[in-house]
């Protein structure tokens, strides 16, 4: 397949598409065709889709079905709410077209892993996004493929996001998690273990090509109503074990802006039969002492994303970044461009459907294992296509 490679836009602002898609719009591999969307979403999701649009220089397609069956488009980005991913994925597979996933690529095992043998039977590529391109995760592959670790038997990641303004939770209340949910997003929460907890459920497979395979859980809520509102946690503690005796941990949530001087705590941790390693995602960095304003969270939360969720609302809500810490080492390569990597080669990605597919068997295996206080084992979804 020849670049440059034509990407279709599937939702806009106030979404992960405000960075996907401007990461592809970066790589002279790639076209954006347009931005679509289905005719039935409410107003004000049009409104924020033409937004991204018009900001991008691309035309909006009103007819879903006809932008997706465009011969000019080769991949498409999708990134409306979980809930609504399995019907657009497929309408896309038939189509024939390649897949970026958002995270994660639909709320339930069924639909997940739906996506991923569609997708294996048309013979396309996908892959989801993830963090494994950056530099720390780029380090913990070297020093597994090394050996200089000997056999590795224990993976950790601590993982916590420096977004919005804690302090609110009711501390009386401990979480009574339930051993299933009907929805995992709002505007002013998720579930954060599916959120944050994604990042690390991926790492450890794609640094050592195995599956999860049972879990103990707790999840909590120790920092925002918002998220006791809706029922849904914003920390995690978790114990998995992986094939090939691995025993993992992690630890994943949100904990305010105030929290970190950066974007969070992320370290990773492997553990082999010949030594250890500890790896700090913001070291090597350089900090800043200044007579500069001291960084401060806004006085007042964004109407619309009051967690910080998404660039657009931070920048209109005056959140500036952060100029404490500034990471030396930098990204060799986009996500996107791993991708058209895939395109041009017409090989599969490291990070595919059928291990993001993956990572939403062990998050619901989360939830029933914080629910009931068990070890939960951890299967595949049979699912015809």
């Amino acid at each position: 397949m020849p670049a440059p490679f034509g990407l279709l836009l599937i939702t806009g602002n106030q979404t992960h598409q405000e960075n996907y898609a401007r990461a592809f719009a970066a790589d002279d591999r790639c076209r954006l065709i347009g931005l679509t969307d289905e005719d039935s979403i409410p107003q004000r999701r049009r409104e924020l889709n033409q937004e991204l649009a018009d900001e991008l220089g691309i035309p909006y397609f009103d007819d879903l079905s006809a932008a997706i069956s465009r011969d000019d488009v080769d991949l498409v980005s999708i990134c409306a709410e979980p809930e609504r991913r399995l019907p657009l994925s497929l309408a896309c597979i038939a189509a024939g077209k390649h897949l970026y996933l958002d995270k994660d690529p639909a709320p339930t095992i069924d639909a997940a892993w739906q996506i991923a043998r569609a997708v294996d039977a048309k013979g396309l590529l996908t892959q989801a996004f993830s963090l494994v391109r950056l530099p720390a995760c780029q380090q913990a592959k070297q020093v597994v493929d090394s050996g200089e670790l000997g056999e590795l038997i224990g993976l950790h990641c601590d993982v916590t996001f420096a977004k919005g303004i804690p302090g609110t939770a009711d501390l009386t209340r401990p979480r009574h998690e339930s051993p299933t949910a009907s929805r995992f997003t709002f505007a002013d929460s998720k579930r954060e273990f599916l959120c944050v907890g994604y990042y690390p459920l991926i790492l450890f497979q794609w640094l050592t090509g195995q599956r999860f395979e049972t879990v103990d859980a707790t999840t909590a809520n120790y920092f925002f109503a918002a998220h006791q509102k809706n029922d849904v946690e914003d920390f995690a503690s978790v114990m998995l074990k992986m094939g090939g005796g691995i025993e993992t941990t992690i630890t994943a949530g949100r904990c305010g802006w105030m929290s970190h001087r950066d974007y969070g705590v992320h370290d990773i941790r492997l553990v082999g039969t010949r030594g250890s390693i500890t790896i700090d995602a913001q070291r090597p960095r350089l900090e800043v002492c200044s007579d500069a304003e001291p960084w401060y969270q806004p006085a007042t939360a964004h109407p619309e994303d009051p967690m910080g969720f998404w660039s657009s609302t931070q920048k209109s809500g005056g959140v500036n970044p952060k100029q404490d810490w500034r990471t030396v080492n930098a990204v060799a390569k986009s996500d996107a461009a791993a991708f058209l990597d895939c395109l041009e080669s017409n090989h599969q990605s490291d990070v595919p459907a059928t291990m993001a597919a993956h990572v939403v068997d062990v998050v619901h295996a989360v939830y029933r294992s914080a629910a009931g206080g068990q070890t939960e084992p951890i299967t595949e979804a049979e699912v015809e296509v």
